[in-house]
C-alpha cells in the first residue's frame, strides 16, 4: 500500500512509503544484526516472510536463503568489514562454503533473484532492475514499489562510500530538504559492497531523502538512516568501481504486471548484475 503524508513546518515535505514497510519495519527490527556476510540473505529472507512465504521443511531464516543462493562466507573473516560499533554475528545454522579471498564472498544478485523464486515456488514477482542509475531513476524506483498494493519490498546492492554517514544531526536533514546540498553531511560509516532495503522517502523543497533500513543496529536509528537521493544514485551506480550494480523488487504477482509497466515507463532495465560474489550453485 502506498502511504503518502504532507508534513507542515518550515516548507512542505511528501512522506511515501513502499507496500508493506510498516510490516518490514516490525520483522527487521525483530531479526537485526545481519549474520557475517549474508546481507543479501538477510533481505531475501525478510523479503519472503514479508510477502507471507513460509517453508514446509525447515525454518525461513537468513542461513535457508543463504543455502538457496549459494553464498560463500570468507575463511577468515575480518572484523575490518563490519561498521563501526558491531562485533559482528557467526552463529550460523548450517556450514557454508569458504573462499580465501574476502572479494568475492557473500551472496551474488543473481543467486539471491533464483533463491527469492525458488523458495517462493515461483509465486512473487522478483525483478531486477539494473540501472541506469541516476537520482530520477531511485525516485522512480520508490515510486514503482509505493503503487504496489500488497507487501513489495525493495532491496539494492549498493556501494556504501557514497552515502552519508548514518547519524546526521537533524539541523543537517532539515537543511539539506530546503537547500538540496548533499555536501552538508558526515563522511560514510564505511567502505563495503551491500544490501540494504529503500523503504520511501521523504521530499523537500529542494532536497529528497530515501528511508534506508539497514543490516546493523549501529547504523543510524535502530538499522535506519536517511539518505539524500544523489548520493543514493552514485551508491547503485558504484561511481569510479565500474562494477555494476541494482535494485530487486520482490512484490506478489498480482502487483507485478502494473509493477513492470512502471519500470518499462521509467527507462530501466530488467536484468541481472554481476556484484562480484561467487554463487556456489552456478560453480558446482
Amino acid at each position: 500500500m502506498t502511504a503518502e503524508v504532507i508534513l507542515s513546518g518550515v516548507s512542505e515535505m511528501r512522506l511515501t512509503l513502499v507496500g508493506g514497510a510498516e510490516s518490514l519495519l516490525e520483522l527487521h527490527a525483530a531479526e537485526l544484526p545481519q549474520k557475517n556476510e549474508l546481507c543479501g540473505a538477510f533481505w531475501g529472507m525478510l523479503a519472503l516472510r514479508n510477502a507471507g512465504v513460509t517453508l514446509d521443511d525447515g525454518p525461513l531464516d537468513q542461513d535457508a536463503v543463504g543455502l538457496a543462493a549459494g553464498s560463500f562466507i570468507s575463511a577468515v573473516q575480518d572484523t575490518d568489514d563490519l561498521p563501526p560499533g558491531e562485533p559482528g554475528r557467526t552463529d550460523y545454522r548450517v556450514s557454508f562454503p569458504t573462499v580465501d579471498d574476502s572479494s568475492v564472498s557473500g551472496t551474488s544478485a543473481g543467486g539471491l533473484v533464483r533463491a527469492l523464486g525458488e523458495l517462493s515456488g515461483d509465486r512473487l514477482a522478483v525483478v531486477p532492475v539494473a540501472g541506469p542509475w541516476n537520482p530520477a531513476a531511485v525516485r522512480a524506483v520508490l515510486e514503482a514499489g509505493a503503487g504496489c498494493t500488497q507487501p513489495c519490498t525493495v532491496i539494492a546492492n549498493l556501494a556504501t562510500r557514497h552515502l552519508w554517514g548514518s547519524h546526521p544531526d537533524p539541523a543537517t536533514l532539515v537543511a539539506y530538504l530546503v537547500a538540496g546540498d548533499r555536501d552538508l553531511g558526515p563522511p560514510p560509516d564505511w567502505d563495503v559492497g551491500h544490501f540494504v532495503s529503500l523503504l520511501g522517502a521523504i521530499e523537500g523543497p529542494r532536497g529528497t531523502l530515501v528511508l534506508v533500513a539497514d543490516t546493523y543496529r549501529a547504523l543510524g536509528w535502530a538499522g535506519l538512516h536517511l539518505q539524500p537521493v544523489e548520493g543514493l544514485a552514485h551508491a547503485l551506480q558504484r561511481t569510479g568501481s565500474g562494477r555494476p550494480s541494482g535494485v530487486i523488487f520482490v512484490a506478489s504477482a498480482d502487483d507485478g504486471p502494473a509493477l513492470g509497466k512502471r519500470i518499462d515507463d521509467a527507462g530501466l532495465k530488467v536484468d541481472i548484475w554481476d556484484n562480484g560474489s561467487r554463487d556456489l550453485v552456478q560453480t558446482r
